[in-house]
């Protein structure tokens, strides 16, 4: 449908370009303090009952 978006042949690798990444820090900034979110036991076992109740169906 559209012969002439793709060429028939490809015309080669392309050239290997440098990338500049960096990321700017700022000086003193520290890390930021905030426990890692847990589930609650009760909420990991029933989590875990669906997650598995959907896998004997197939999903």
């Amino acid at each position: 449908e559209f012969p002439d978006v793709f060429p028939d042949e490809l015309p080669g690798i392309p050239p290997v370009r440098e990338v500049e990444f960096n990321i700017e820090l700022i000086s003193g900034a520290e890390p930021i303090s905030k426990a890692p979110y847990r589930m609650a036991p009760v909420e990991l076992k029933e989590l875990k009952d669906q997650l598995q109740e959907l896998l004997e169906r197939g999903f």
